[in-house]
């Protein structure tokens, strides 16, 4: 299969101009205006290694709208989680926390405007950073920002804007490009914070040391290291209460499930290496490694009317559930993470305008699932408590060769930029399976015991295998400066996958300067994002809780290729595709005023997401009790909507520099066909309509006055939708809009010791309580998109040298 979404004019416009990519180099700062007098420094004047292979671009000069985030961004924000970073930085950037949502608790999902994760492209030093092993709901697998260890960031550059034309699948919503500390030094990090109501307490340890490696080059070390409690926003079930009641002579657990964060400990270490062979050629090499352990609470079983597991039977006379669980049970999830990524590569000069990187990679996630204080009812007395559910297992391997040619041209006064080159990607996923009694079906099951592990089955035999994808893709990529005022560009690229066939996008970019310092700018693309072999191939099991009966179901994700799934309706899967425009102004100021405002357009085509759920068929052997099956598909059209406005404001006041910054997004999405707008779905059409705010903002002051430092920021989150997700029906809830207030303070005693002291959340605000899930004990609803713990308090040690 073969599709093209280039216009003639961009196939016309191809091989004279082009934009965008990525090749990660050392970065400082500039600003001078065209005109060539000097201006006053803006956070415009960052030099920029995404979007662009020019090695001289800013982001003011840029073609489409990037954000540059310094090391002193990055740690004004109290967390190692780089989600978290990310959110409270990044207007258009949402996570959310999900308690209790099986793998979804320890890989959060993260969106960009409004997106799919799986539709935001991450990059570290240039190069792509492979998936996580976890499909999350509707399918997305994205890459897991919270591999990668904070105290290792030099500075993060997120493109917004599509850019499958540049980098390839999942660019759609755009790039966020994470570039390593490689600057000679030592810095040591001590923090712990924890919440105004006494839990979730978090001890940090970052390390990071670097060295000039004389005149040959340079090496970076990093280790963190993170020790997270729980939390727990919840009430007593009112079944458990009314089980406590009917059982006067039992100690009933209040609360008997705990809604909130995880136990969470991580480990992660990296290296980021330049080593100089010649005058014009440098080795790069740099790897980062994560391990995690954590630990989640699922719902309670109730021994009063959880009859698929405490029935009594005569198969298993004389055993009783209640003798091992007489205050039933809720099962403790457990997920064991390790994350690897490492790449290395060349790169030199042909000639002085000629510049080649030659790279090769490797990424590996792995996840390991346990349940623990469980049973499978349907082995009786031979069931053990505790399961190994199997292990999940990414692996990514990529070849890159790029080149970058600065093309004098005599009617031209600056080189045209010509990049070209080529990548080879691999895709692995492995599903292996679980201990046999985590998924058997024991002979108590004919009487009407459940089988598998109670609350989170194990992947089965028939389940487990290893699935594999490639892909072969070339590109070329221009940027032509016609005089002082215009500068336009062109991308296309073309990539051919094994599973499915090719793709061929485009990319035109423009941009006009009305005067030295206000400027246009606006893109086309066309894109797409590949299905992985996880969604074309794998089959899962999950287990959830009604809010109205309180009884458990067990839904069945089937693999399109899966014959009761055919028989269903699935149908193979194909790539999303996208189209986007944009249109900018921005600006800078010799008062140290600058900004942007950018608005965009992004049709998407084929969106992936799961189907409606189908009762078994009649006569259909159901061993795992499903009582419903959904299976992966493209099924619908989207159209999303937005602007980004982003202002900066640096003067000097007193004696002391003050920077103001505002970040406002509007984002809206609109379901325009496909069977997620007919009633049979609806729920899927009102989560992807209205699950995440469409406004979003912040507005940060920074006053630096001699040793000290102050810090005040505005979160500002507009209202949102949720729904229960039960096994039949669903109901809805409408949140209102939510502002924070975070405030720091810093202090530097000398020139190696600091401390900075602060609280996010100040006025410890919770958003409404969500009434539809109070059955359950749950009080704020587990899919906010912002933390609903409340006032987080935190204290940072910093040693450098």
């Amino acid at each position: 299969m073969h599709r093209s979404k280039l216009s003639r004019s961009i196939l016309l416009a191809l091989g004279l101009v082009s934009a965008g990519g990525a090749i990660a180099a050392d970065a400082g700062t500039a600003g001078t205006s065209s005109s060539g007098n000097a201006a006053a420094p803006t956070q415009l004047d960052a030099m920029l290694v995404t979007g662009t292979r020019a090695s001289n671009r800013t982001q003011f000069e840029t073609l489409a709208p990037v954000d540059v985030f310094t090391k002193q961004d990055i740690q004004s924000v109290d967390s190692t989680d780089l989600k978290d970073v990310l959110a409270q930085l990044v207007p258009s950037f949402v996570v959310q926390r999900l308690p209790m949502a099986d793998g979804q608790v320890f890989v959060r999902p993260a969106t960009l405007r409004g997106l799919s994760p799986d539709q935001t492209l991450v990059l570290v030093n240039g190069r792509r950073f492979h998936r996580s092993a976890l499909l999350g709901n509707r399918g997305a697998q994205a890459a897991d920002l919270a591999q990668i260890p904070t105290s290792a960031i030099k500075r993060i550059e997120v493109l917004r804007d599509g850019a499958s034309a540049q980098y390839g699948s999942d660019a759609i919503a755009g790039v966020i490009n994470i570039i390593l500390e490689d600057s000679p030094g030592t810095e040591i990090t001590a923090g712990y914070s924890q919440y105004a109501q006494g839990d979730g307490g978090s001890r940090d340890f970052s390390a990071r040391t670097g060295w000039a490696l004389g005149d040959y080059g340079s090496l970076a070390l990093f280790a963190e290291s993170s020790n997270s409690d729980v939390t727990s926003r919840t009430r007593q079930r009112p079944d458990a209460i009314a089980f406590q009641a009917a059982h006067p002579e039992l100690d009933v657990p209040n609360p008997v499930q705990r809604w909130g964060q995880p136990e969470l400990e991580s480990r992660r270490v990296g290296f980021n290496l330049k080593a100089n062979a010649s005058d014009t050629l440098e080795l790069y090499a740099f790897g980062l490694y994560s391990h995690s352990d954590g630990v989640s609470d699922f719902n309670w079983r109730n021994p009063d009317t959880t009859t698929g597991a405490y029935r009594t039977t005569s198969i298993f006379p004389g055993w009783n559930l209640r003798s091992l669980y007489p205050v039933g049970f809720s099962p403790q999830y457990g997920n064991t993470q390790n994350d690897l990524q490492l790449v290395a590569g060349l790169r030199g000069e042909i000639t002085p305008k000629l510049r080649w990187d030659l790279s090769a990679s490797y990424g590996r996630n792995a996840i390991d699932y346990s349940l623990d204080n469980s049973i499978n009812a349907s082995l009786g007395p031979d069931s053990p408590t505790s399961f190994d559910l199997g292990r999940l297992t990414q692996t990514e391997k990529n070849a890159n060769a790029d080149f970058n040619y600065e093309w004098d041209v005599a009617a031209l006064s600056k080189p045209v930029n010509v990049a070209f080159g080529a990548e080879f990607r691999q895709e692995t996923y492995q599903v292996r399976a679980g201990d046999p009694a985590s998924y058997a079906v024991g002979r108590g099951a004919a009487a009407g015991l459940e089988a598998n592990s109670n609350g989170a089955p194990g992947f089965s035999a028939s389940q487990a295998g290893q699935w594999s994808q490639r892909s072969k893709a070339a590109y070329v990529d221009m940027e032509v400066p016609l005089g002082e005022r215009w500068s336009i560009g062109a991308a296309g690229r073309y990539e051919d996958f094994s599973s499915f066939g090719s793709t061929l996008d485009g990319k035109l970019s423009a941009r006009f300067a009305i005067t030295p310092d206000v400027a246009l700018r606006g893109t086309l693309s066309t894109g797409f994002r590949a299905p992985t072999p996880a969604q074309l191939n794998t089959t899962s099991t999950t287990q959830g809780l009604d809010t109205r009966t309180l009884q458990i179901f067990t839904s069945g994700r089937l693999s399109p290729s899966d014959p009761l799934a055919q028989l269903l309706g699935a149908k193979p899967l194909t790539p999303e595709e996208s189209r986007t425009a944009s249109l900018g102004l921005t600006w800078r100021t010799d008062l140290g005023l600058s900004g942007s405002v950018d608005v965009y357009r992004i049709t998407l085509s084929d969106r992936f997401s799961q189907s409606a759920g189908f009762a078994i068929p009649a006569g259909t052997p159901n061993p795992l009790g499903y009582t419903s099956v959904n299976y992966f598909t493209n099924d619908f059209d989207t159209t999303t909507t937005g602007v980004d406005v982003v202002g900066n404001y640096l003067r000097d006041l007193g004696a002391g520099r003050m920077t103001l910054t505002l970040a406002y997004n509007y984002n809206q999405t609109r379901v325009d066909n496909g069977s997620t707008s007919v009633a049979t779905n609806e729920t899927q059409r009102v989560l992807f309509e209205d699950r995440l705010p469409e406004h979003k903002g912040s507005f940060t002051g920074s006053w630096d006055i001699g040793a000290w430092s102050l810090m005040a920021r505005v979160r500002y989150y507009g209202k949102w939708t949720d729904s229960t997700g039960n096994a039949t029906g669903d109901i809805y809830q409408q949140f209102g809009a939510m502002t924070f207030l975070d405030l720091a303070v810093g202090y530097r005693i000398n020139e190696h010791h600091s401390l900075r002291v602060g609280a996010d959340n100040v006025f410890d605000r919770y958003p409404d309580e969500a009434t539809f899930q109070a059955s359950r004990g749950l009080i704020y609803s587990r899919n906010a998109p912002y933390d609903t713990d409340g006032a987080n308090v935190y204290a940072q040690y910093r040693l450098t040298f």
